[in-house]
């Protein structure tokens, strides 16, 4: 699914199950410029080559609530979301399961973004740096946010943060 022409939070992708698919550059969700809200869905088992298994994001903001990321695959960053590049998205009740990326970011892989995630649990994921969550020139905020059994060959299994002027702002 991409959104590429400005989408706001009135563009709205709500109960579907978004699965086995494969795009160069996020391979579920594209978003580039857009901001939707993303409700109610599944999106698993998606790949791609560089950034962004399960979500590329570039320049949005898109409201994510209620919405599951699992088993999905990028060659570079980001396995399950790929943030990047000033987008600023608020993800609610998300699950992030299982996703893994060649590099950085299993979990989630913030470049030059700050995301808002409120009650989200991230999980199983695996990468080379940053297993849950890499952070490079990002400073998101994690409220009751739960970081578990995540992995990385090289550095931060949970969170990683400390390669590049990150600032995360975590409660609870």
């Amino acid at each position: 699914v991409k959104f590429e022409n400005g989408e706001d939070s009135t563009a709205v992708l709500t109960g579907f199950t978004i699965t086995n698919t494969y795009y160069a550059s996020g391979g579920g969700i594209k978003c580039n410029g857009a901001s939707p809200s993303l409700v109610n869905l599944i999106i698993t088992g998606n790949s791609t080559g560089y950034d962004g298994g399960g979500m590329n994001l570039h320049y949005s903001s898109p409201s994510l609530l209620n919405v599951k990321i699992i088993g999905n695959s990028a060659g570079r960053d980001g396995g399950g979301i790929f943030c990047g590049w000033s987008s600023n998205p608020s993800l609610v009740n998300v699950k992030i399961i299982g996703n893994s990326a060649g590099n950085n970011g299993g979990g989630i892989h913030c470049y030059y973004s700050n995301p808002t995630l409120t009650n989200v649990t991230i999980t199983g994921n695996s990468a080379y740096n940053g297993g849950g969550m890499n952070l490079r020139w990002s400073s998101p905020n994690l409220e009751y946010v739960t970081i578990t059994n995540n992995s990385a060959g090289n550095n931060g299994g949970g969170i990683l943060s400390g390669l590049s002027s990150s600032n995360p702002n975590i409660v609870n």
